[in-house]
């Protein structure tokens, strides 16, 4: 699954920016907050699509809200607030990046975020793909 694939490669780039330390570059935190966008993305665009295939027509038409309360009912996620956080850091840096902002959103990530990410591929793979 293309999607899939996606999320995977986003998850295992962000890991890799997550093992940089403070204090960062401009680059390097340029980069690694663009790597946690672009794992949110990925992350929740790949769940809507596979709730789709197993059919739940309400994802059809999901704002990214929507989905993770969605993927929560399913088991997909255990901890729908932690995901709806998730939600809204990503949201603040879409559209009020400041520094502070940015850093605090890394040190979340390093400290939650990023297992979010990874629990969801386990539970995907455990449950989800199993043939």
């Amino acid at each position: 699954m293309k999607k899939y694939d996606n999320f995977c490669k986003a998850l295992a780039n962000l890991k890799e920016g997550s093992d940089l330390e403070e204090p960062y570059s401009v680059v390097e935190q340029t980069g690694i907050v663009g790597l946690f966008e672009i794992c949110f993305e990925q992350s929740w665009k790949l769940m809507k699509e596979i709730l789709e295939e197993h059919g739940r027509s309400d994802a059809k038409s999901g704002s990214p809200k929507a989905i993770l309360k969605i993927a929560y009912q399913c088991g997909m996620i255990d901890n729908c607030e932690d995901w709806l956080e998730l939600l809204e850091s990503r949201n603040i840096l879409a559209h009020t990046y400041s520094d502070e902002q940015a850093l605090s959103v890394i040190r979340k990530l390093k400290s939650e975020y990023l297992f979010l990410f990874e629990h969801l591929k386990q539970i995907l793979d455990e449950k989800w793909f199993v043939n």
